[in-house]
């Protein structure tokens, strides 16, 4: 078999079909976030970041930087090893008890990204409960799915926020098997949000277990920033809570949160857990700080919010196809895989604008979207030529259209 030529065969598959994603080469200026250094081929410019999970901001807020050198100082560069063989830091310790204190629950576990606490937490519980049946939300993410079937467990999914139809699966299974219910609080890519209240107490009546994944709501909603289940006041009713310290918290890192016997089975079981490296010291350190200023902090709450909601007006204003939900995610509908990349090079190369495009199969075929997430570091100056280059674009694109069918 020719390899080079298959790999070179598949990857043309995706330029044909507009879904070959290239990679801005960005250096981020700290202090100075949303702007960025963009490296090219014509040089080195500058452009305004419109898509980053760094919701607000907090990879550059002065009290992070400064728990993440002191730690460096103190401890080095890194772990030395896997949290079972001599990498278990304090601040190790100290992070895992601020996140279980953020979610009301006896105990947390962390692990090295959201994705991998997801796929190593619900493959180790799926896989290892005897006989277990898992209720998934069709619009899970991928780390969900992954763990899902890594655990070979029987999987039944329900349409996307529907507890009527999660009723329906958990009503055809044994009342005796056990059962998880995994879905999220906040969907990344709609900006929906899901009915907690009901989906637990569909949970509740079948005996289930529920696992919520809250990686785009941690920091961002409720009194301490506990997430979509603490501002609705339901922390106590799900039995594990996941979350991220790389959106925003703004450093990296991934978490779960319940009580002290299923952290501790899931720490004793999980291979994702105990055959990897851990965080380095320096990122738990600024990870702690982050949680601990904003269990405090209503500022960037605020100002986000605030943020989002004129980015959302100005585009509703100008006839820009925005989807309509009650987060802080902004899709900007396109629909077009090629027309989606052109837009995105275009903001970008006219305006210094950076929105990635979204495509397949992170969104269904037809769905092509670019993802604006506003944080309360982009200015009104920022907001505005934003918008005057999307209405631009936009303009250009439909006067191309009636050319086009004329």
């Amino acid at each position: 078999m020719d390899y080079e030529a298959f790999f070179d065969d598949q990857l043309q598959v995706l330029r044909n079909e507009g879904r070959y994603r290239v990679f801005a080469d960005l250096e981020r200026k700290a202090g100075a976030f949303p702007k960025a250094k963009r490296y090219s081929d014509d040089g080195v410019g500058e452009v305004t970041v419109w898509c980053s999970n760094d919701y607000l901001g907090m990879g550059q807020s002065q009290p992070v930087l400064a728990a993440m050198h002191a730690a460096l100082d103190e401890c080095g560069a890194g772990a030395g090893g896997t949290r079972n063989i001599s990498g278990t830091n304090h601040h190790h310790v100290l992070l895992e008890r601020e996140l279980a204190d953020l979610h009301g629950k006896q105990a947390a576990l962390l692990f090295t990204s959201g994705y991998v606490s997801n796929w190593a937490a619900l493959g180790t519980l799926c896989a290892r409960l005897p006989g277990c049946a898992v209720l998934s939300d069709a619009g899970n993410h991928a780390s969900m799915i992954e763990g899902i079937r890594h655990s070979r467990a029987e999987c039944h999914v329900f349409r996307h926020n529907d507890p009527e139809d999660l009723d329906r699966h958990l009503s055809r299974i044994d009342p005796d098997r056990p059962k998880l219910v995994a879905f999220e609080s906040v969907y990344s890519m709609d900006g929906d949000i899901s009915p907690i209240a009901e989906l637990c107490d569909v949970a509740d009546r079948h005996g289930a277990m529920t696992y919520l994944d809250e990686v785009h709501a941690v920091g961002l909603y409720g009194p301490r920033g506990g997430g979509i289940a603490e501002r609705e006041g339901l922390m106590d009713r799900l039995t594990v809570i996941e979350g991220t310290l790389g959106k925003a918290y703004g450093v990296m890192g991934g978490y779960i949160a319940a009580s002290e016997a299923l952290c501790d089975y899931v720490r004793s079981f999980a291979s994702g857990f105990i055959f990897t490296t851990a965080l380095p010291p320096a990122v738990a350190a600024g990870a702690c700080a982050s949680v601990r200023h904003l269990k405090a902090s209503q500022i960037e709450r605020a100002s986000h919010q605030e943020r989002v909601a004129r980015v959302r007006g100005r585009l509703n204003a100008m006839g820009i196809p925005v989807m309509d939900n009650p987060s802080h995610i902004i899709p900007v509908m396109v629909g077009d895989p090629h027309k989606c990349k052109m837009i995105s090079d275009w903001l970008m190369d006219n305006h210094g604008i950076y929105v990635q495009p979204i495509n397949y199969p992170t969104v269904p075929k037809g769905t092509e979207r670019l993802r604006i997430t506003p944080s309360p570091v982009h200015s009104d100056a920022d907001i505005d030529r934003l918008v005057e280059a999307l209405s631009e674009i936009w303009s250009h694109c439909a006067l191309t259209r009636t050319a086009v069918a004329a």
